[in-house]
């Protein structure tokens, strides 16, 4: 142990003498550089020089000169180091890591320099450790001459890194020690002359709990745990952890959290459990937070009963549970398609005053979306009006999104303006759910409406909004437009990724462009994106649907090469691709060489043979997959029942519902409704009534349209009390009949009133009561007749003689605002000249005439006969 001492005032002029302990004359620099500091000066001020081998130290310095400024003071330091002849220029900018941390100085003679810097040889671990020591107050400049150090191509050593690692732990420094780990994580060219964990072992000797004031230490430690997670390193994460409380030290609860967070996040919920009991069992103290993660995590493991043990052991150790505990727990259980049990919960933690914020709900109502149960998800949404919470953006995003998914796209857009009105800021998700539903909905022209709109409003829009327009634009075969919109993306920082490209892709497969197509692809590729599969399905489809069956062959080859396998979905798009180009015996072949036929492939083929409307070929595939036990996807199902309604073949088309039902696969309300119309039309209504009794006893209810197909058809074979009986069956379920339904029933009253206008004594009976009932019942219904309506009316009045009527209705449908239409003015036409009234019957028709409206056949004859008929009565009289 070296021992130094100052000499005597009167010799070196200093102020006190004070006596160093010290190992060697290292440390004696090191001492009298924090005593010179401070006192606000820089060992490299004065002129000091230690002997070796003497416990003495002389300085010719008589009095501290004052403090210059810190820029000053750097540069004097470094220019006194050992020929340290520097000027701190541009970083190197082939380390993006570390330029992170770089902050040029703020002398403006050292920005300007333009003197090359090369560290000498002679430059020494030392010599770096002694600057930092001297920078340890100024955190931004001691990172900054590391940072150039390394860039000049110094090697820094255990002792520098640390002795950075303590300044920025110092000042909590938390980015720039972020920063700082992330590049000796990531530092593998050249991998580091140390292994990292000696690194820590040098900070764990610094570290010592019982001197508060290196207690700061703690900080580096929970960093680097940080840091590790942020990667997704989270092994390396826990050993660290399990590595620091062998030492004593346990790290803080945020960190922890971190890490539990991340793990549950990434589906790696058992470690993050196991983590957690085995630091509960070091000591760890878990807070709120802690407690809603671990809830998190078992809800998502699918245990729904163990958070109820959790909120227990809350109470026991004095946790007041806070709302994201709760609604971790809500959100845990709609999650796991209990909805109804979420929110059953949610009320009674707020029968019990738990503290319960907007986002439960939002669980509750996302998690009803979800499950497509709408209804009960609004009347989630009305009780959070009733309990005063109100809605945020979150609450309408998941009903618009449910709305959305189920094409109701009305409720969808009411939702939106509802929230506009309330002040609620809509945002790009949102606007994309709407987007993308007029997409699904074949509302192609309306999303490039839409978003030419949303553009022009300022709002942003983001990746996902621009591929929906790229599609849309692509199906109206406009795909050089798509490809004008990606140089306005990459003005606004959007750039493409593999789903824009596949798009493009498929607009130019679309218009049979394989050429261009292919050099998208081929794009795509050298800009470093890696085509996925739905890329090469897209691809696949483009060459099958033009013919190109042996390229679609070779396709699959190099997918193969290229570590991609073809799935289901490739096989669907090849088949039924080469069945839309006609390549029907190529789609067999190709079905044939499959060895694995799944429910989508079969299902696949099913839908080729109806393209190519061989629709007895389709009824047999189904057969065929029903014989093995299985059912055809439900859209094919709808696909062949479709076909078979439209070429007439009912019979199958009612088999093929039960074979669904007896396979315990319900067929959709569409599919009933096909199936019930085209037997209406067959006038089967034996049939159609039981078909129909079957839908309601499966729990569906018939809507509007499907009651008037049933009424109408029963009208059209006289059976009008029938039709009168399911119109009342209908008001009875709450379905409220549109003026279609009433056009139906009056027309079917008046032609039967028409046909029997006149009794066996030959005396017309009065105007049927089902009429005056019908027009009674539209009046308390507030629905307005259309022109149909009209011309119904007016129809039925000329064939019972109610001349008068009849033109009466036809002067308060004028009065309405309604516009008379072709078939208008041929039923009163036709009326006026049966019953002699030629001149009234052509003045409306010069009246039809100036309106633009040509006269039809059916007029032309009607007039010619009233004609007739009016010259022989006159010749008679």
């Amino acid at each position: 142990m070296a021992m130094a001492r100052r000499v005597p005032r009167n010799v070196l002029g200093l102020v006190k003498r004070n006596i160093f302990h010290c190992p060697d004359a290292v440390g004696i620099v090191a001492k009298l550089s924090d005593c010179i500091a401070s006192r606000g000066g820089n060992i490299l001020a004065a002129d000091v020089f230690v002997p070796e081998n003497k416990h003495v130290f002389y300085s010719r310095r008589v009095k501290q000169p004052p403090r210059p400024p810190p820029h000053v003071v750097l540069l004097s330091m470094l220019m006194r180091l050992r020929a340290f002849k520097l000027s701190f220029k541009a970083i190197n900018k082939q380390n993006p890591t570390l330029s992170i941390l770089w902050h040029p100085f703020s002398s403006a003679a050292l920005a300007d320099s333009n003197t090359p810097f090369t560290p000498p040889s002679s430059f020494s671990t030392f010599d770096v450790l002694q600057t930092l020591h001297h920078l340890h107050n100024n955190p931004s400049h001691a990172l900054s001459f590391f940072t150039h150090l390394h860039h000049t191509g110094f090697s820094h050593t255990i002792s520098t890194y640390a002795a950075i690692i303590k300044i920025l732990s110092f000042w909590n420094l938390q980015r720039q020690l972020d920063t700082l780990f992330l590049h000796l994580i990531n530092h593998d060219h050249p991998p580091l002359p140390f292994p990292l964990l000696n690194l820590f072992e040098t900070l764990f000797q610094d570290f010592n709990t019982s001197q508060k004031n290196n207690y700061f230490l703690l900080r580096a430690f929970n960093g680097f745990v940080k840091t590790c997670v942020s990667l997704n390193m989270f092994d390396k994460a826990i050993d660290f952890l399990f590595q620091i409380r062998r030492r004593g030290i346990l790290p803080d609860v945020l960190t922890c959290n971190f890490l539990f967070n991340r793990l549950v996040e990434h589906g790696e919920v058992d470690k993050a459990l196991a983590v957690y009991e085995q630091l509960k069992r070091f000591g760890f103290i878990p807070n709120c937070y802690t407690y809603a993660i671990v809830i998190k995590a078992l809800c998502k493991k699918g245990d729904l009963k163990q958070p109820l043990c959790v909120f227990e052991e809350m109470e026991k150790v004095g946790v007041i549970p806070h709302s994201y505990c709760f609604a971790a727990y809500i959100e845990g259980l709609c999650n796991n398609h209990r909805s109804d049990l979420g929110f059953e919960v949610l009320q009674a933690f707020r029968k019990g005053n738990a503290p319960l914020e907007v986002y439960a709900y939002t669980a509750v109502v996302r998690g009803f979306c979800n499950e497509m149960k709408l209804d009960e998800a609004l009347g989630v949404f009305d009780d959070m009006e009733r309990q005063g919470v109100v809605p945020d953006v979150y609450v309408y995003s998941s009903l618009i999104h449910g709305y959305c998914k189920s094409h109701n796209l009305l409720r969808a857009l009411a939702l939106h303006d509802e929230m506009i009105s309330r002040g609620v800021k809509t945002n790009c998700v949102v606007v994309s759910y709407i987007l993308h539903c007029l997409g699904e909905m074949g509302m192609t022209l309306e999303v490039v409406d839409q978003f030419k709109e949303l553009k022009e409003s300022g709002m942003f829009l983001d990746g996902v909004a621009y591929n929906i327009v790229f599609d849309a634009l692509c199906m109206l075969g406009k795909v050089e437009d798509a490809v004008e919109m990606v140089e306005e993306m990459k003005s606004k920082r959007l750039g493409l990724d593999v789903k824009h490209y596949t798009t493009l892709i498929n607009g130019y497969c679309l218009q049979g462009d394989l050429v261009t197509a292919f050099n998208m692809f081929k794009e795509m590729k050298e800009k470093g994106l890696k085509p996925d599969i739905v890329t090469y399905n897209v691809l696949a489809a483009g060459l099958s649907r033009n013919g190109h069956a042996r390229e679609t062959v070779k396709l699959l080859d190099f997918m193969e090469s290229q570590g991609m396998k073809p799935n289901s979905t490739t096989h669907k798009m090849i088949i039924e691709g080469l069945c839309s180009g006609g390549k029907v015996l190529e789609a067999e072949a190709y079905f044939n060489s499959l060895e694995d036929k799944n429910i989508e492939i079969y299902s696949a083929m099913l839908n080729g043979y109806c393209e190519t409307d061989l629709v007895k070929k389709s009824y047999e595939v189904f057969l065929k997959l029903l014989n093995q036990g299985d059912m055809a996807k439900e859209a094919s199902c709808f696909k062949l029942l479709s076909k078979l309604c439209m070429t007439g073949d009912i019979e199958k088309a009612v088999k093929l519902l039960e074979r669904m039902l007896l396979s315990n696969v319900e067929p959709s309300k569409i599919m009933y409704s096909k199936v019930l119309a085209a037997l209406c039309q067959a006038g089967d209504m034996k049939n159609a009534r039981t078909l129909f009794d079957v839908f309601v006893h499966r729990g569906f209810t018939p809507d509007v349209v499907t009651y008037t197909i049933m009424i109408n058809s029963y009208c059209r074979m006289n059976c009008l009390q029938e039709a009168h009986d399911l119109f009342q069956d209908m008001k009875r379920r709450g379905i409220k009949p549109d003026v279609i339904t009433f056009t139906v029933l009056l027309d079917g009253s008046l032609k039967e009133y028409s046909g029997k206008r006149f009794s066996p004594h030959g005396k017309r009976k009065t105007t049927p009561l089902y009429v005056s009932t019908i027009l009674r019942d539209m009046e308390q219904m507030k629905i307005n007749p259309d022109v149909v309506c009209y011309t119904v009316l007016m129809d039925g009045h000329m064939k019972t003689d109610n001349f008068q009527q009849a033109v009466s209705l036809f002067d308060k449908m004028i009065e309405s605002g309604l516009e008379p239409d072709t078939v208008t003015y041929t039923a009163l036409v036709s009326g006026l000249c049966n019953r002699g009234h030629v001149e009234k019957a052509v003045t409306l028709l010069n009246e039809m005439s100036s309106k633009g409206m040509t006269p039809d056949v059916h007029i032309i004859s009607a007039l010619k006969r009233g004609i007739i008929k009016a010259r022989k009565v006159q010749f008679h009289t």
